[in-house]
């Protein structure tokens, strides 16, 4: 890579890095899929970002956007070289407007200072990805869910506008701060989720609604998996309007217990539904009470409504650090996998029943409430050879089941790399023609991260 053609474009050497590029950013967080970087430019501004990309396009050099770096699908891997493009440096909250409940952002700010920002306003950014260090761009360039989509939706609904900048650097602007929009194409949505291989965002403009007045947790255990779905099933269908619905086994709790130190509150079941309540809060305790009622009448061993701050607080913390504690004894190759929510407990059963058929360890968990199932499929003391092997063969199966229960590749984090080989296998050719004219539409000599998700 040209050092002195970079700084002309970035006269600023401290953020164009040519030699000892740190690893970091030849990877993604999982540090297992490498690539190989010529350059790091870390842009200030849109125009240095329409800069570079205007350079790299008349050079044919490849691009990869990258935010903080905690994608889990390698969607930020440089395995065609060229520059990483760190928009880390772009994090000011440019605007916080309470007339409009909205906000105005650059790409590089993070996700959880942004939510304590807004929340000391009054106001709440609902979108809830497990990952809380991930930055802004980063969230809408995957559509990022988490725990609340079930009653708030995902990024995508939080999107109303967006600065970006094509692959030849020209600036664009899609969408704006009104609510409603029937003018023309949805560009924007186009950008929402395609994992940086159509523009680089450089502006996001958001919606805010008003911070709920209070919230309360609960946990339902059950007997089996089975039960426990059933009932987030009848839950949903009460309109009790849970802010978060997710479902864990026992034997996968006992992980997260083990690496925290740290215990459940009730112990002798085989599955639980973990919920959170918000808004108004004489609702919100009728809604919880009501959910309450419901499972025990339905076979439920237990529901606890977590009044004491320590034991809802370890409760959360339990399910949110459990693929660190499948990483803390093992490499793992993370999924998450989606299927309609009547299918969940049939696709889970069929996941345990080929943890046994096939001897591997699968840790399985998720957001029941909108049939999200995050698995863990756990290498163990495979050698390298029968690791690949014999992964290879799980994945096919569990993306092949999931396909014919109506389910899709990814529900949040996005295709990348480890997800392509599934997701060109399963998708029409069709549709995959159609989201290639779209590529080369907006990206004409594909150099932004054209080597995920497409073929082209």
């Amino acid at each position: 890579m040209n050092r002195q053609e970079l700084l002309a474009v970035i006269a600023d050497e401290n953020r164009v890095i040519t030699e000892n590029i740190d690893e970091k950013y030849q990877s993604d967080v999982l540090g297992r899929i490498k690539g190989n970087a010529g350059a790091v430019v870390l842009p200030v501004s849109t125009e240095e970002v329409s800069r570079i990309l205007n350079y790299a396009n008349e050079k044919g050099i490849k691009v990869t956007p990258r935010g903080a770096g905690t994608n889990l699908v390698g969607s930020t891997v440089p395995t065609e070289g060229g520059i990483v493009l760190d928009l880390s440096r772009m994090n000011r909250v440019l605007e916080i407007d309470t007339d409009t409940l909205s906000a105005v952002v650059e790409p590089g700010v993070i996700l959880e200072d942004f939510q304590k920002q807004v929340e000391e306003l009054g106001l709440f950014y609902p979108p809830d990805p497990g990952e809380k260090i991930a930055t802004i761009g980063g969230n809408i360039s995957t559509n990022a869910g988490g725990m609340r989509a079930v009653k708030y939706g995902v990024t995508r609904d939080y999107v109303l506008g967006l600065e970006v900048v094509l692959a030849d650097g020209e600036v664009v602007n899609l969408g704006s701060k009104n609510i409603k929009d029937s003018s023309g194409l949805s560009l924007k949505n186009l950008i929402i989720g395609s994992e940086g291989t159509l523009a680089v965002i450089t502006k996001c403009i958001l919606k805010l609604v008003p911070k709920p007045e209070t919230t309360i947790s609960a946990v339902a255990a059950f007997p089996s998996l089975k039960d426990g779905i059933e009932n987030v099933l009848r839950i949903i269908q009460q309109n009790a309007n849970p802010t978060a619905l997710e479902f864990v086994e026992r034997k996968v709790l006992q992980l997260g217990e083990d690496y925290l130190g740290i215990r459940f509150p009730y112990e002798n079941a085989e599955a639980y539904i973990i919920l959170t309540f918000d808004g108004n809060e004489n609702e919100v305790r009728e809604n919880a009470e009501k959910v309450g009622r419901l499972v025990k009448e339905q076979g439920a061993l237990d529901y606890l409504i977590l009044e004491d701050e320590k034991t809802r607080n370890d409760v959360w913390k339990l399910r949110g650090v459990l693929v660190k504690a499948v990483e803390a004894i093992s490499e793992q190759e993370p999924v998450d996998i989606v299927v309609p929510i009547d299918k969940t407990a049939e696709y889970i059963q069929y996941v345990n029943q080929l943890e046994k058929e096939l001897s591997v360890q699968i840790v399985s968990f998720g957001h029941a409430g909108d049939g999200n199932v995050h698995l863990c499929v756990v290498k163990g003391n495979r050698t390298e050879e029968q690791w690949k092997r014999e992964k290879h063969k799980v994945m096919s199966l569990i993306y092949k089941k999931a396909y014919e229960l109506g389910g899709l590749t990814s529900g949040e984090h996005g295709i990348g790399l480890s997800k392509k080989e599934y997701f060109l296998a399963e998708t029409k050719d069709e549709n995959l023609n159609v989201m290639r004219r779209v590529k080369r539409a907006f990206d004409e000599h594909c150099i932004l991260n054209n080597h995920i998700a497409y073929n082209i």
